[in-house]
């Protein structure tokens, strides 16, 4: 197992990749392409980090994502084609997409960087659901859920599978054994700054979405991909147990019920103290019932958690569909004064998130009938339209109940 030669420091990226083939060192104050003067860090990932940037040319702020020479141009380029065809026709969730305003490569000591510029997004989604925010309004929630679906439509039905303010100061890099920084290592590095609010704070009209982070996105008719990038709570089971078989948009409809769950409640729907993949099957057994006696048979880690007829073993606490949803979703807001979901919402809203958390892909929702789902029709999409001042989707898209 490799040490890192630099001392940690928090909330960064990792400093060890500041290597030929990695990140590119960025300041605070430099200067990109003649034109984009660096203001803050956003945030960063394995393969980029995103700039807070004022371009000089237009007199606007900008988000510049900035990625690791090793990786490709490919996530620019698709973005790129979604946003051209988001220019060319009125397809909901293309407006949720966020357009390509500029794209170059940047030449450095580590070297040749892919980037693009986009408008900024004012915060993830992920960063306002940090636990202790406290849930987001209901309506506002609903609002984000609707958006989301109406994003990944918009990328399914291209041919993609997606799959107060705080400033901070610069912390040195400093190297363990003391000796002088590499050329391709910058002399300091910053946490990203936080633009956001808490969930509750956001209101209707500022609940606009977009889904970004396309680097793992990848279309099924050109190319098959068998491992999945998404973290272990939102990750669908097949990528486990039919590890030959090729993902696809039902593996998409897997993570997004998940994420839907986390945007409705103040915990995501699996156990957030996972220790590895025997615990998110566990977690998914407990939530859901059984899952396919193929899988279960090759399940090699079951015999810790379940007995010999299924069930979980003495002293195991599970936690079951209906307490998740009183857990995450229901207390959380009755104890903050909050709207709650009344039976009939709760009971679409159930309908909804079993079919697309169902262990076989092939009987999942498609993201059209989630679309159409009661949920969305009645709850979620109006709350949207709402925060758009505009009508989303026409009658033809909802008139059938999924």
């Amino acid at each position: 197992m490799s040490t890192s030669p630099y001392e940690h420091i928090d909330d960064v990226e990792r400093l060890d990749y500041y290597r030929p083939g990695g990140y590119h060192p960025i300041e605070i104050g430099d200067r990109l392409r003649d034109r984009y003067i660096i203001v803050h860090k956003l945030g960063f990932g394995s393969y980029s980090t995103l700039w807070l940037a004022r371009d000089r040319q237009l007199a606007k702020y900008v988000a510049i994502k900035v990625g690791t020479a090793d990786h490709s141009s490919k996530e620019i380029d698709l973005l790129s084609q979604l946003s051209a065809r988001t220019v060319e026709n009125a397809q909901p969730g293309g407006n949720m997409i966020p357009l390509i305003l500029d794209h170059f490569n940047l030449d450095g000591p580590n070297g040749t960087h892919p980037c693009s510029v986009t408008a900024p997004a004012r915060c993830s989604l992920a960063d306002v659901l940090e636990p202790g925010s406290g849930p987001f309004q209901l309506q506002v929630a609903r609002s984000l859920a609707a958006q989301l679906v109406m994003a990944v439509s918009y990328v399914h039905h291209l041919g993609y599978v997606h799959g107060g303010e705080y400033i901070y100061l610069p912390e040195p890099v400093v190297r363990v054994d003391g000796q002088p920084l590499s050329p391709g290592v910058p002399p300091h590095v910053y946490p990203p700054i936080w633009l956001g609010k808490t969930g509750q704070e956001f209101t209707l009209p500022e609940a606009r979405l977009v889904l970004a982070d396309f680097g793992t996105a990848f279309c099924p008719a050109q190319e098959s991909r068998f491992e999945s990038y998404t973290p272990l709570q939102i990750r669908p089971p097949e990528a486990r147990f039919e590890p030959t078989t090729p993902l696809s948009y039902a593996s998409d409809i897997w993570s997004l019920g998940c994420v839907i769950w986390g945007i409705l409640g103040v915990r995501p729907f699996l156990d957030s103290w996972l220790f590895g993949p025997d615990d998110a099957t566990a977690d998914q057994v407990d939530a859901l019932g059984s899952m396919p006696d193929e899988w279960w048979e090759n399940w090699e880690g079951k015999s810790k958690r379940f007995d010999d007829n299924g069930k979980p073993k003495e002293g195991r606490k599970v936690w079951t569909f209906y307490q998740r949803f009183q857990d995450a979703i229901q207390e959380p807001r009755r104890r903050r004064g909050l709207e709650v979901m009344d039976d009939r919402e709760r009971d679409a809203l159930f309908r909804m998130i079993r079919g697309m958390l169902v262990f076989i892909p092939g009987d999942r929702l498609s993201v059209d009938e989630v679309l159409r789902s009661d949920w969305m029709r009645t709850c979620a999409i109006p709350e949207a339209e709402k925060t758009w001042g505009r009508r989303l989707l026409c009658n033809d898209l909802l008139s059938t109940n999924a």
